[in-house]
């Protein structure tokens, strides 16, 4: 689950794959994988962005492929 490390701004997150944590930011920004919790939440902080605390556009779904089994009349 999604760590906010700066609650109220939504900017920053921390996310773990494996062992590894990473820094988010809404910018797009990420930080490196870090073996370290601590590391990677001082790299959120650090991070600085100044981008305003809105979330990524979800890109539309691809339109489903054509059935083809069905003969067209």
């Amino acid at each position: 689950m999604p760590q906010q490390d700066h609650p109220g701004n939504g900017q920053t997150t921390t996310v773990e794959r494996g062992s590894f944590a990473l820094a988010h930011c809404v910018c797009g920004w990420t930080g490196p994988a870090r073996r370290s919790r601590d590391r990677a939440r001082t790299d959120a902080r650090e991070h600085g962005c100044t981008s305003p605390a809105v979330p990524r556009p979800t890109p539309a779904p691809a339109p489903a492929p054509a059935d083809e089994s069905v003969p067209s009349a």
